[in-house]
């Protein structure tokens, strides 16, 4: 163990996946902030297995709301944080067979007019993906302004920007002991003890073990696996520009990479906080999905994994403090959306932390404080 020492911040973030490295990223420079991190690497659980996508038309609307204005970062980040692009272009189409038609168009309706997405005919859909088959593609729309993100590039540039704005990072520093003394959050590690007047918990699959260490009530917050894996094209294919395709009720998807396919059954499987790995029966359900779906013969899998995606009840992030405990501020249940959301909600997040309004450019697009509480109804039914 590192000899002991106490340092004094005004914030700590516990987490330094994408949700902890942004709002700390974003808290530096207005305040000392130290970023905690168990692991020896940051990004090691969900952030580092993420096949991240950004679609406007992707997740329940208060994500959709971040999302959007997550854009004009994406777009345009800061100068210095990345050396390349953080989107590539990347046509989505969201399909469904005769009798999805309804979902179909029912999310269509819900999208329409926020980003850039329109009704295909089934034979516009088998162009945009040619290994669609027929019946999968009864109905569908595409995503027009939809794009891959590098993951990679938008998580060290928000630990750059930490560093760069006076941050502090420790890694291989676990939670093992946190409590209140009136003042301070006194934060044990195993690099030490730290304190700050406000904890940020943006700890991922394990918020609610951070949180039942603190003594602080939880938020129900379920880890649920995902699994993916990646396949080969067909031989003589030329995948990358095709379009990604999600069925329009989440029970697969494809998305063109590098030259392969890289798939997932879409699971969502309840876990205790892990390294989660795959499971074999969750694998053979994606191939039977994506076989049925596509014009494909899985002969081998390349590579699989899983990560965890932690939702609360209604699928909305949590970012507040915790009712009735001094300092104690949760950035949790991102779900599946935390990347794509991440320049929307750590600003968020940086604002509310500080005691400040939603900034007006993210409220415009329909996020509001009481939809991301940690006291709203729905956590508590």
């Amino acid at each position: 163990m590192a000899e002991e020492t106490v340092s004094h911040f005004d914030v700590i973030v516990a987490g330094a996946g994408i949700a902890g490295a942004s709002v700390a990223a974003e808290l530096a420079g207005a305040r000392r902030v130290l970023l905690l991190e168990r692991e020896s690497q940051p990004g090691y659980h969900t952030t580092g297995r993420s096949a991240a996508l950004f679609s406007q038309t992707y997740g329940p609307s208060t994500i959709r709301a971040l999302t959007r204005a997550s854009a004009p970062f994406f777009r345009a980040p800061p100068k210095g944080f990345a050396e390349n692009p953080l989107l590539s272009p990347r046509l989505v189409l969201m399909t469904g067979r005769e009798e999805q038609r309804q979902s179909v168009e029912r999310t269509f309706a819900e999208v329409s007019g926020r980003g850039d997405a329109r009704l295909v005919s089934a034979e516009e859909a088998r162009r945009l993906m040619p290994l669609l088959r027929e019946d999968h593609a009864a109905a569908a729309f595409v995503e027009l302004d939809a794009a891959d993100i590098d993951v990679h590039a938008l998580h060290h540039g928000y630990l750059r920007m930490l560093k760069e704005k006076g941050g502090r990072l420790e890694t291989g520093a676990e939670v093992l002991g946190l409590a209140h003394d009136g003042a301070d959050w006194r934060v044990e590690t195993r690099k030490g003890e730290f304190r700050a007047p406000v904890f940020v918990n943006a700890s991922g699959a394990w918020a609610d073990e951070i949180a039942v260490i603190a003594g602080v009530t939880g938020i129900g917050l379920v880890p649920k696996r995902r699994t993916a894996a990646m396949i080969a094209a067909p031989e003589g294919a030329s995948p990358d520009g095709w379009a990604m395709v999600v069925d329009i009720d989440e029970e697969f998807y494809l998305k063109p990479d590098a030259g392969r396919l890289l798939v997932s059954p879409a699971d969502e499987t309840p876990s205790a906080p892990c390294d989660a790995q795959p499971e074999e029966i969750d694998v053979a359900i994606c191939i039977d999905r994506i076989e049925t779906a596509f014009n494909i013969k899985v002969s081998r899998v390349e590579n699989k994994w899983a990560g965890l995606r932690s939702f609360v009840a209604d699928k909305v992030p949590v970012a507040g403090y915790a009712p009735g405990v001094q300092g104690f501020f949760w950035l949790a249940g991102q779900g599946g959306y935390g990347i794509q959301s991440a320049p929307g909600l750590s600003r968020t997040a940086a604002a509310l932390v500080l005691g400040m309004d939603i900034p007006a450019d993210i409220s415009d697009q329909g996020v509001e404080k009481s939809a991301l509480a940690a006291d709203r109804p729905a956590l508590s039914s």
